[in-house]
């Protein structure tokens, strides 16, 4: 699907990856973004998209961002936190947004629809795990919802004539104080350079890519994987460890602080404490990335810094 002169709903474009993927395509695009602010900013919005602050689990909230004139949807609203306090209200939420755009897009003629799912929907697999790895087992709610979530999608592509493209995410940093690790890091020696607690024992070691080169790798998997129901791992060839994520960040802020560990070889319940993504069919469709995952991490980690001088 070429990505010029379109209309395109972004949904979640408020938050990290969304607004990096509305500001991407604003440009060559008109972009349409709807978000409720739970997980983003308002600033964060290009000032050359639209924006519609709604929430997607109303049927009449979808109905007003999701019209005939919509040429594609990037579907990235999510309620998101591995570890939440509210499962069932987590796992009911995601699966409401999913199939209500997905059954309003079937009711007004829009077929084309990018979906970002996660690397938490092959729960501990071996590594690196490509995209037909099976069994599927996730070990967390979200990971469940983001496998139920796929199931949809796919039944839309096979039964609707859906164009469905799922991308499953390794860890996505960039410049946004988010709560996860590497922001983490950064406000905790912010706050004190000495010491720095670490979840677990810091050798839980996943693949981290740049949100920047994440929004790229969508639009160029989007502009040319064409099958009805598209799969694809974005992530690097290579890992960082928790220990070297407090390395980094500790370097990027001049500073050497005492390591304190939680304990446990995961960092909390659900957490996958190995994560290395298969990226060769990314790779033969055209697509590497640019930067290893250490190099993704110093990336972001001196976007965050430079946001606290």
């Amino acid at each position: 699907m070429d990505l010029s002169g379109k209309r395109v709903l972004v949904t979640g474009g408020a938050g990290l990856v969304g607004s990096h993927m509305a500001d991407l395509l604003a440009p060559d695009n008109d972009v349409l973004v709807a978000d409720d602010l739970s997980n983003g900013y308002r600033d964060w919005v290009p000032d050359d998209a639209e924006f519609v602050d709604v929430d997607l689990t109303d049927p009449d909230g979808v109905s007003e961002v999701v019209t005939p004139d919509i040429d594609a949807v990037f579907h990235f609203a999510a309620s998101k936190n591995v570890d939440t306090d509210r499962p069932r209200e987590q796992f009911d939420e995601n699966n409401a947004m999913t199939y209500g755009l997905l059954e309003r897009m079937d009711e007004v003629g829009v077929s084309n629809l990018a979906f970002t799912s996660s690397s938490t929907v092959y729960g501990e697999a071996p590594r690196p795990t490509p995209e037909d790895y099976a069994p599927l087992e996730p070990i967390s709610i979200y990971g469940a919802s983001k496998l139920a979530e796929e199931g949809l999608l796919s039944t839309y592509a096979h039964t609707h004539d859906f164009t469905v493209w799922t991308f499953r995410f390794a860890n996505i940093p960039g410049p946004a104080f988010d709560g996860s690790v590497i922001p983490d890091f950064v406000e905790k020696l912010d706050e004190n350079p000495e010491t720095l607690t670490v979840l677990g024992d810091g050798r839980q070691e996943k693949s981290y890519l740049h949100v920047e080169e994440c929004v790229d790798a969508i639009r160029h998997v989007v502009e040319h994987a064409d099958d009805a129901h598209n799969v694809y791992n974005l992530g690097t060839r290579t890992t960082t460890s928790v220990n070297r994520i407090a390395d980094i960040v500790a370097d990027e802020m001049g500073v050497n602080p005492e390591y304190e560990y939680t304990g446990g070889d995961r960092g909390w319940t659900g957490d996958v404490p190995k994560m290395r993504l298969s990226v060769e069919k990314l790779a033969a469709l055209g697509w590497e990335p640019p930067l290893s995952s250490d190099g993704s991490v110093r990336k972001a980690a001196r976007q965050l810094v430079e946001r606290l001088e």
